[in-house]
């Protein structure tokens, strides 16, 4: 049985742990094995994430199961108004310690250096905020990865890319197979309409 839990908190960036919430929930439904994820926050209030989706924490840090995989969004929260919450960022380094896997979206690896587990390791972090995060010190901003794994440290970029490392994720943990599977069953094929770079 694996147990994921999502950290939320206020400004958390929404797909950032809901990208892989849909990831991680397909998986057990698929495997149908008692695997499980979990909200987890502070308190049991609801939490107003960045762009103003509200959402319900399923159990606080005093009270959640053992995880097997700890998942750190990014966002606002991430990089301003929680990164100076000693109580959230103990949290973290308490349950890292016995987390098998650690893992962070996006502007996440601000508060997993803050609290520990990403110093002195390679990271990937949103586009936006490499330089900011590579200003702390102590840490190895791999740029131009999806998402970058060190030991049992993975590290992804912005939003989307929470996805992909969520995939990569339970097929290191369950089997190539099983990731292809939990891809297909909820259609995860990216074609965006657009090109991210300037018009050619």
């Amino acid at each position: 049985m694996t147990t994921y839990g999502l950290l939320v908190f206020e400004d958390a960036e929404e797909l950032d742990f809901v990208g892989p919430w849909e990831v991680f929930t397909a998986s057990a439904i698929l495997r149908g094995e008692g695997d499980r994820a979990v909200l987890v926050g502070e308190r049991t209030a609801p939490v107003r994430c960045a762009k103003g989706l509200r959402v319900v924490p399923d159990r606080t840090f005093d009270d959640h199961p053992e995880l097997d995989v700890l998942l750190v969004p990014g966002g606002r929260g991430a990089r301003e108004t929680q990164i100076g919450n000693a109580e959230l960022t103990g949290w973290i380094a308490k349950t890292a310690e016995r987390a098998d896997w650690v893992a962070s979206v996006c502007t996440g690896s601000f508060l997993l250096h803050e609290a520990g587990p990403a110093k002195g390791r390679r990271v990937a972090t949103h586009w936006a905020s490499e330089d900011d995060l590579e200003a702390r010190g102590d840490v190895t901003v791999v740029r131009e990865a999806r998402y970058v794994v060190d030991g049992n440290l993975v590290t992804s970029q912005g939003v989307s890319a929470g996805i992909d490392m969520a995939l990569w994720l339970v097929g290191r943990i369950h089997g190539r197979d099983h990731a292809r599977a939990v891809r297909r069953y909820i259609q995860y094929e990216p074609a965006p309409p657009y090109m991210a770079d300037e018009p050619l």
